[in-house]
């Protein structure tokens, strides 16, 4: 009997699997150049092409398998390994299983988790920090929900503009100077912007829920966020990316269209040509998230354009500076053409390029994130998922997270001086991200990929943002 299960169940399955709940073998049958640039953990590849014959004896012979054993059957999008289950419950097999869309579907799981905050932070009552993993290519994303009863941060109604324009400043009734804009498009929800020039900006929500949130690093599935948010009885009120990114598409801008809320990237984004409107957020420039402030770190290095988000006193969203066991590759945004530079020709005696970029990183490394406290959580853009899917020490489904402390002296190249970390840093340079340079391009909104089959493609492929520190392809067949 064959079955089709869509990806999240064929998640589930792994898990149970993992757990020792349930056995079954998974039959990649893409080809071997696809297999072997990525696939899922524990997956023995054997080729099928539909319309040709199928050999059984051998089958058998190079998978170990029987018709005792439960199958299940992958390929990229699913009609292959669909044929192939075929031919398995016509040879006797009793237990096949298909996964809907292939790696195509598997590229789209989620999994969502709260990161632990210290019992001694202080930036609660009421803070949640959800983590938002994308499985299948390590990427993280986050939700950060602030929780109180309104009150002074909230804002009561003032005068209506007089320019015509329908919107409507709020004077906050706390004496501060800040000042509200609803807008006036027939939603509630209210965006909060400082009338007197200084970094702070505060964002709320009008629209009835208990609970404000932001959202970072979205990934083009916005809905995994907003619905993050309505468990949490939170709406979002503003979306934020740590930087251009280079192995995936955002959806921070797509999502605050949708939502009616502001966008923001860090302020040297600007720098980098990005055609996309966005709202730039500054060096120490803090949100106000229900009561929580959120506040922007400059930590170039990854990228120029690249921050951190330190959440209240409890946590610090890294994006590509620090991973748990790494940190960010330097070459991605000049090996992409920007800039004029090519960082596979750095010499390492400029500010340009890899070497200059690593140079940077080793700043924003020391002289920012590692500055604060050891017990801040560190809370990464990424953990790493290798081509045969493994994920080392990582659970998909647990959080993924450190402490500053823990990364201080955990991570080998951070012990490094200056000199020492950059030549580790650019000495090998890892294998790309597929498509790196088009996720670039469209992240920076001067391009668009044409429809939604053009984009699953570009993203196909594990994320490959971190350094080789020195420590210890896309699927095309039918």
């Amino acid at each position: 009997m064959v079955r089709t299960v869509d990806a999240a169940t064929f998640r589930d399955m792994i898990d149970a699997r993992r757990r020792g709940d349930r056995s079954f073998a998974l039959v990649d049958t893409r080809p071997e150049e696809s297999f072997a640039g990525w696939h899922v953990a524990d997956a023995i590849h054997y080729f099928y092409k539909p319309f040709h014959e199928f050999d059984l004896d051998d089958f058998e012979r190079e998978t170990g398998l029987s018709p005792d054993d439960s199958v299940v059957t992958l390929c990229a999008k699913g009609k292959a390994s669909n044929d192939f289950a075929a031919e398995l419950d016509a040879a006797g097999y009793e237990d096949v299983v298909v996964v809907a869309d292939g790696m195509r579907g598997w590229s789209a799981v989620y999994d969502r988790t709260a990161v632990p905050i210290a019992d001694g932070s202080d930036a609660a009552p009421g803070l949640d920090i959800v983590q938002i993993q994308r499985r299948a290519k390590g990427c993280l994303g986050y939700l950060a929900v602030g929780g109180r009863e309104r009150g002074s941060a909230d804002h009561v109604p003032g005068a209506s503009d007089s320019d015509g324009s329908g919107r409507v400043a709020v004077a906050d009734s706390d004496g501060s100077d800040r000042v509200a804009v609803a807008d006036s498009d027939g939603s509630d929800r209210v965006a909060v912007a400082d009338s007197d020039g200084s970094d702070r900006v505060a964002v709320a929500d009008s629209d009835g829920s208990d609970r404000v949130a932001v959202a970072i690093d979205v990934s083009r599935h916005g809905d995994e966020w907003v619905e993050a948010a309505a468990e949490r009885d939170a709406s979002i009120a503003a979306v934020l990316d740590t930087h251009v990114h280079a192995d995936h598409l955002s959806g921070g801008r797509a999502l605050a269209d949708d939502l009616g809320v502001p966008y923001y990237l860090p302020a040297a984004a600007a720098d980098r040509d990005v055609a996309a409107e966005f709202e730039p957020i500054g060096r120490n420039e803090t949100l106000d998230v229900g009561g929580i402030d959120l506040k922007a770190l400059a930590t170039p290095g990854h990228t120029d354009d690249g921050a951190s988000y330190l959440v209240g006193d409890a946590a610090v969203l890294t994006g590509d500076t620090l991973f748990t066991d790494s940190v960010g590759r330097t070459e991605l945004q000049f090996s992409a053409g920007e800039d004029g530079e090519d960082a596979e020709e750095d010499d390492g005696a400029s500010d340009q390029g890899a070497a200059g970029a690593a140079r940077r990183l080793y700043d924003s490394l020391h002289g920012t994130l590692l500055a604060e406290p050891d017990d801040i959580a560190v809370c990464p853009g990424h953990f790493a998922v290798a081509n045969d899917g493994t994920t080392g020490d990582v659970v998909p489904g647990e959080p993924v997270f450190t402490t500053v402390g823990d990364a201080r002296r955990g991570i080998e190249v951070l012990g490094l001086d200056r000199e020492a970390f950059v030549d580790r840093i650019t000495r090998t340079l890892p294998e790309k991200p597929p498509n790196y340079e088009s996720v670039i391009a469209a992240n920076r909104g001067v391009e668009t990929p044409p429809d939604e089959t053009a984009a699953i493609e570009l993203e196909l492929g594990p994320n490959r943002c971190a350094a080789d520190s020195g420590s210890g392809s896309t699927a095309d067949d039918d």
